[in-house]
């Protein structure tokens, strides 16, 4: 099941809207995007298309359904808890930037969460003052001076640039939970919950992380990607220009 085609992994509201990846196109901006590269625009049009009518046709009823069902308030429990879970790379990627703060609230954030926070489901770390900018690798590659790249759209994914998919991939390499837990990454000689020779098992269980993770976050953004599709005649530039502003303020934060 893909990300809606406005938004990437990790949206929410509420509490889990102000780390999320939805791309407003009516926010105000900071300035033009580092570059608005785009060459393969018939490509990328193409695959966004398809996500749109993927979201349309399948993502959203399942979220309307989801959100009929569960409150809102257990909704945002559930995208605290997946944010926590994605602590490693945020935490690594403040070291690869030389963030010492950062990298110190990150990891007071996610013990205070994991702990008081019952697992991360409350996000009692903001009401501690434990917050700083979300860090991947893609802003990391950023921050030493790579260039973004071409703007790229790929089936089931969010928006992404030829940097930011390269980094993509690198953060699933850092999260231990692929190799430690649900192994997506054999490591020799490193043990993991889930037995490495158990594949099916994995799959099944990284598929229910995923499709749970992206039903919540869509569930939560139901008015809001309706407001901007309604409004929006151009989406796909909407979404493409807002996406590589968020990105270019985000590798100068």
């Amino acid at each position: 099941m893909p990300a809606s085609p406005i938004a990437g992994a990790g949206a929410g509201s509420s509490e889990a809207s102000d780390r999320g990846e939805f791309y407003d196109p009516f926010a105000k901006s900071d300035g033009p995007a580092d570059d608005e590269y785009d060459p393969w625009q018939p490509f990328n049009s193409t695959m966004f298309e398809f996500n749109r009518k993927v979201d349309r046709f399948v993502l959203k009823p399942v979220a309307q359904g989801y959100n009929f069902i569960l409150p809102d308030a257990v909704q945002v429990g559930v995208s605290n808890f997946f944010y926590n879970l994605r602590f490693v790379p945020r935490f690594v990627n403040n070291v690869f930037q030389g963030k010492v703060k950062g990298a110190g609230v990150e990891m007071g954030q996610f013990l205070a969460n994991s702990t008081l926070g019952v697992a991360g489901f409350l996000d009692v770390a903001r009401h501690m003052n434990l917050q700083t900018p979300e860090e991947d690798t893609g802003q990391t590659l950023g921050f030493y001076g790579v260039t973004p790249g071409p703007y790229l759209v790929l089936p089931f994914l969010p928006p992404l640039t030829l940097r930011d998919g390269f980094g993509y991939v690198v953060d699933i390499f850092l999260d231990p939970i692929n190799w430690l837990v649900l192994p997506l990454i054999e490591v020799k000689g490193v043990p993991s919950v889930i037995a490495h020779k158990n594949r099916t098992t994995t799959s099944i269980a990284q598929l229910g992380r995923r499709v749970g993770e992206i039903t919540n976050d869509r569930s939560l953004n139901l008015e809001k990607f309706q407001g901007v599709e309604d409004a929006t005649l151009d989406l796909y530039s909407a979404v493409r220009n807002a996406y590589l502003q968020k990105r270019a303020k985000a590798v100068r934060e």
